[in-house]
C-alpha cells in the first residue's frame, strides 16, 4: 500500500475528562471468576487487513477468530476483560458491547484486541475515495456474540482462589523491528481456579507483541500466533485461554527472522510462536501461591486527545461506525482509560499502542511486583509516542504518521501517572 494512502487512514485519538471512583456491583461478597468465549469467524470469510489500505482477499482460514471473556467479582466489584481477535477494536463498538451487559457497569468492561494482522477489517478504513471495506453488519454481529460471552461468564461466576505472577518469557518471541533490545520480554499471567478443586477456569496472558506473522497477503484469515497460545494452554490446563496486548507499539513484533535474514511468514511459525509463548506462561504461573480472597478495585477516567493531524480527522468522520461528529473543529477524541486493582496485581490500560519506553516508564511507576498493560484496550487509536520521539528521526516517520499528535504520549502519561496516585495501593 502506499504511504499516503497509510497516513490518510489511520484513526481515533483522544482523551480528556477526569472520572475516577471505584465501580460497585450488587453482587456477592467473596471471590468468584468465570469465563466463556464465542467463536466470531466470519461465515462466509471476509477480506484481511493488516492495516491501512484495502483489505485483502482471502481463500482460507488457519484458524477461527473468538471473543474471549473473563469476568472477576469480590466485595460488590465485578469487572470484565474482553479479548477480540482483530487488529483492533475502536471505541465505538466497545460502548456497543457494553450495552448489552447489565450485569456490570460499563465502565468495568475493558475491552481489548488481540492485533492480529489476518483479520477483517474493524476500522472502516477509507480509501482516497471516502470509500471503505469493512462489513459493518459483520462488526455489529461481533459485538452481539461478545457481549453473550461477557453475559454468559457472568452467568458462570463460582467461587475461585487466583493465581497469578510476572517474568520474562524466554526464548525466540519478540523483538523490536526498529531497535532489536528495545522490547519488554516480562510475561504478565493471571489463573483462576475452582474453589474446591484444581480445575482451572481461565490463564490470562499479558504480553507485547505483533500477532503478524502471516499478515494480511497470503489469502489466509485467523488469530495468528493467538489462535495456537489458546489451543497450547487449553489442551494443557482445560480452561480457557484469552491473550490481552500490552506495549507493543514501534515495532515490537514476533521474532520470526531466519537465519537467511528473511521472516518466515507461514502459520508454522506463527504455530511455534505461539505455543512457546505458551509454555512459558505456564512456567510463569506454575510457582504461584493461590490468593484465596484478593481484593478488586477499579477505576475510569475518560481522556481527550488533540487530533494535530487532519488527515486523522478525515478517517474518524469518513467511518462508516460513526467514530466522530462534526463539531466545527474535529480537533479532539476522547476515550477511556481504566486501572484495576487485582489482589497485589495492578492494570492499566492503553488506548492503542504505546511504544516500549512508555510502557517501561508506566511499569516502573506501578506501585507492584505485579505491573500489567492492557494495550489496544477501550480503543485503538494507533500508536502512541512521546513529544521527543513524534517526527524527530526518519525510522520513527511511519509510526509518527499514525499518531494522533506529538503529545498524545504525554497526555496519555500524565493521565495513568494520576490515576495511580489516586488509586488505593494494590494488596
Amino acid at each position: 500500500m502506499s504511504r499516503h494512502f497509510i497516513r490518510v487512514v489511520l484513526l481515533m485519538v483522544a482523551v480528556g475528562g477526569i472520572v475516577m471512583a471505584p465501580c460497585f456491583g450488587q453482587q456477592e461478597n467473596g471471590f468468584r471468576a468465570g469465563a466463556a468465549l464465542r467463536v466470531v469467524t466470519p461465515d462466509p470469510l471476509l477480506p484481511v487487513s493488516g492495516g491501512m489500505g484495502e483489505p485483502r482477499p482471502v481463500r482460507e482460514k488457519y484458524g477461527d477468530l473468538f471473543a474471549r471473556a473473563v469476568v472477576l467479582e469480590n466485595n460488590g466489584v465485578r469487572v470484565a476483560f474482553v479479548s477480540l481477535d482483530f487488529l483492533g477494536w475502536p471505541g465505538v463498538l466497545c460502548d456497543r458491547i457494553r450495552k448489552q451487559v447489565p450485569g456490570i457497569p460499563p465502565e468495568n468492561i475493558l475491552i481489548a484486541s488481540t492485533h492480529t494482522h489476518s483479520a477483517p477489517d474493524p476500522y472502516g478504513f477509507p480509501d482516497l475515495n471516502g470509500k471503505h471495506g469493512a462489513d459493518v453488519e459483520y462488526l455489529h454481529k461481533v459485538c452481539d456474540l461478545a457481549a453473550e460471552a461477557v453475559n454468559e461468564a457472568v452467568d458462570r461466576l463460582q467461587p475461585a482462589r487466583l493465581r497469578l505472577n510476572v517474568d520474562r518469557a524466554k526464548g525466540k518471541i519478540a523483538y523490536n523491528y526498529y531497535a532489536p533490545q528495545l522490547y519488554d520480554p516480562r510475561c504478565g499471567v493471571i489463573q483462576a481456579r475452582e474453589a474446591n478443586s484444581e480445575k482451572i477456569i481461565f490463564t490470562l496472558v499479558n504480553y507485547a507483541i505483533h500477532p503478524e506473522v502471516v499478515g494480511n497477503s497470503k489469502g489466509l484469515l485467523g488469530p495468528d500466533l493467538c489462535g495456537f497460545l489458546y489451543d497450547e494452554i487449553e489442551n494443557k490446563t482445560g480452561g480457557m485461554a484469552i491473550f490481552m496486548n500490552s506495549a507493543q507499539g514501534g515495532m515490537v513484533t514476533a521474532d520470526n527472522r531466519t537465519e537467511a535474514g528473511k521472516d518466515a511468514e507461514t502459520v508454522e511459525e506463527a504455530e511455534r510462536i505461539g505455543r512457546l509463548l505458551a509454555s512459558e506462561a505456564l512456567r510463569i504461573i506454575d510457582p504461584a501461591q493461590d490468593l484465596s480472597d484478593p481484593d478488586i478495585f477499579c477505576a475510569a477516567r475518560n481522556i481527550t486527545f488533540p487530533v494535530d493531524n487532519p488527515l486523522m480527522r478525515a478517517a474518524i468522520l469518513l467511518s462508516p461506525l460513526g467514530m466522530g461528529v462534526d463539531t466545527g473543529d474535529g480537533s479532539t477524541y476522547t476515550t477511556r482509560l481504566n486501572l484495576v486493582n487485582v489482589g497485589p496485581a495492578q492494570i492499566l490500560t492503553i488506548p492503542g499502542e504505546a511504544l516500549p519506553n512508555i510502557g517501561y516508564y508506566l511499569k516502573r511507576n506501578m506501585p507492584t511486583r505485579y505491573p500489567f498493560l492492557f494495550g489496544l484496550t477501550n480503543d485503538a487509536l494507533g500508536y502512541i509516542l512521546t513529544k521527543v520521539d513524534w517526527m524527530s528521526f526518519d525510522r520513527y516517520q511511519y509510526i509518527s504518521e499514525t499518531c494522533l499528535g506529538e503529545m498524545t504520549g504525554e497526555l496519555l502519561i500524565d493521565a495513568l501517572l494520576a490515576m495511580l496516585k489516586e488509586a488505593p495501593q494494590p494488596k
